[in-house]
């Protein structure tokens, strides 16, 4: 029996030459690029007109920019960037480390006082704070434990990178430095 040689669908019958056998239509080229030509020119003309026809145009208000000199600048409604924001957070928090370590009126008229810091532990340790008694206590009101707190680290908010830290030395009796 004789086999035939099928020709697959992958398998291509007539390979042609291997290149483009037509030129482009340089004349469907060239109208395109002279329609762009023309698309481009009017819509320049209508930039220009439009343009102009605004300078000419009343003014709509005072110019938002402050780089236009016109006249005295106006300063923008705050919050204003800072010049030195570092300097301004030391003096921040030079003003809060002294109302926390001063004597002062809070509101004088109700007789509201502030007091240091330390001073105002010192006081809560020796007086305590004011407690009532367990039976007073609300049934199924849940038990607090006291506060724990973790390591010896003093956070002192934003300031705290301003502050030396305080290190502590172990000397020979122990004390701290």
């Amino acid at each position: 029996m004789a086999t035939k040689e099928s020709h697959g669908a992958n398998t291509p019958v007539d390979r042609g030459p291997g290149y483009e056998v037509r030129d482009a239509n340089v004349r469907a080229l060239l109208q395109f690029a002279f329609w762009m030509a023309v698309v481009l020119a009017v819509t320049m003309l209508g930039m220009k007109w439009t343009f102009d026809y605004f300078e000419k145009a009343e003014p709509l208000g005072a110019t938002s920019s402050p780089l236009v000199k016109e006249g005295a600048r106006e300063l923008p409604p705050s919050p204003l960037l800072q010049v030195h924001p570092h300097q301004e957070l030391v003096d921040y928090c030079a003003a809060q480390q002294a109302a926390v370590n001063s004597y002062g009126w809070v509101n004088q008229e109700s007789g509201v006082a502030r007091i240091p810091v330390d001073r105002a532990m010192d006081l809560v340790l020796a007086r305590g704070l004011p407690t009532r008694p367990a039976s007073d206590a609300p049934a199924g009101a849940p038990t607090v434990a006291p506060a724990t707190v973790a390591g010896d680290t003093d956070v002192q908010g934003q300031c705290g990178y301003l502050t030396e830290p305080k290190e502590t030395v172990a000397s020979e009796g122990g004390a701290e430095k």
